[in-house]
């Protein structure tokens, strides 16, 4: 037996597909930052603002209190340039060959990681105003940043270029890796001997950085003149034994849909590819019009759970390019009831990071992941 319910149930219906961005949850987040660490934010924004929209989570974290916004390459800091964002941005991820023209031209702050990178800085026309840098060091993550061998090279030019006026060194930051406490101070007592060749240069940076969201909370000596936030202002926590709601955050993205369609099925129904599950009984099934194209996770397949009306309800078969099938049970649905797959759990929804845990990845991994057609809705005020 299957039959198909169309009707409605009279509200007006859910967006097809959502998701809804609480800008003054980052500005509250951000605050909290700034209120914990008692140094500057630097709120990252890069991949699209955690995948809740460059333009939308740059507004909150400065309406939070960041002091810069940081994104991965020129192309996103020109975004938000576009958007009429004027606060400092800095960019740290380079493409070979790249020139910093649109650095210039844009007022961008750049992360360099080689001497090769600081002599396209300098390249500037005569009369240009200095390009601001911020030299990245490697202390362990052995990934972008000046090797420990090459640290003084690095800091000797960086230093000419600064004297011929050409840059202006503003910043000199690293990466943790945050695998254990003890690794992370061990990078950090590296990042002090790189400050100390820079400094014997002739350098003087002003911002000083090398934690993120993990090490912001848990090592106060990392906090030197800033700390780079990312995971932090979407209200998410970075530590294993603490989650968003334990550390007063709040999770700023609903990723929301309505039901395309219903169906009451009988027992021995298969549903979905390879027909993984099976009804045991007579049930309804709703289809929900997100799939893996969405950024919905294929790997949570039979795992995750939505909310549909105040109710939890599983994720069942398998989940499809643009969408997936959700077991009602006996309980009332319709076309067009907002189905939540994750947003603020002390609200009662699913989060993010139960959709990670369900798919075996990370909550980054999710937020990032949602697709470009799902449009960002900001939340009302």
């Amino acid at each position: 037996m299957t039959e198909t319910l169309s009707s409605s149930r009279g509200s007006s219906p859910a967006p097809f597909r959502e998701a809804r961005i609480d800008v003054a949850a980052i500005a509250a987040n951000t605050q909290k930052f700034v209120d914990l660490t008692g140094v500057p934010v630097i709120a990252v924004v890069k991949a699209d603002g955690y995948g809740h929209g460059a333009i939308l989570a740059a507004r909150g974290a400065l309406a939070g209190g960041a002091s810069h916004l940081g994104v991965a390459d020129i192309a996103e800091a020109v975004e938000l340039r576009s958007a009429g964002i004027d606060a400092p941005i800095i960019a740290w991820l380079h493409a070979p060959g790249e020139t910093f023209a649109r650095a210039r031209e844009h007022r961008i702050e750049v992360g360099l990681s080689s001497v090769e990178q600081l002599d396209a800085a300098g390249d500037g026309a005569p009369g240009d105003e200095p390009l601001r840098v911020h030299l990245k060091v490697d202390t362990g993550l052995s990934r972008n940043g000046i090797a420990a061998r090459e640290w003084e090279r690095a800091c000797v030019r960086a230093a000419e270029l600064e004297t011929d006026g050409r840059v202006e060194i503003v910043g000199i930051f690293s990466h943790l890796s945050n695998t254990t406490l003890d690794d992370d101070r061990a990078a950090i007592r590296r990042f002090d001997q790189a400050l100390d060749v820079a400094a014997a240069s002739g350098l003087r940076p002003r911002i000083r950085h090398i934690a993120a969201s993990q090490a912001a909370l848990e090592l106060p000596e990392s906090r030197y003149d800033a700390v780079r936030i990312g995971l932090g202002i979407y209200g998410f926590s970075p530590l294993p034994d603490r989650d968003g709601p334990a550390l007063g955050l709040r999770a700023a993205m609903t990723l929301r849909g309505s039901v395309a369609s219903v169906k009451r099925v009988g027992p021995g129904t298969g549903v979905s590819y390879d027909y993984l599950y099976r009804t045991e009984r007579e049930t309804t099934l709703a289809l929900v019009p997100l799939g893996y194209a969405d950024g919905v996770p294929r790997q949570a397949t039979g795992r995750a759970t939505v909310h549909i009306d105040g109710r939890t309800h599983p994720v069942v078969g398998r989940i499809a390019m643009d969408q997936f099938v959700v077991d009602i049970g006996d309980a009332p649905v319709a076309v067009g009831d907002e189905v939540v797959l994750f947003g603020e759990p002390t609200h009662g929804l699913p989060s993010a990071e139960a959709w990670a845990d369900a798919a075996d990845t990370i909550q980054r991994d999710v937020l990032t992941g949602v697709g470009r057609r799902v449009p960002r809705v900001a939340a009302p005020e």
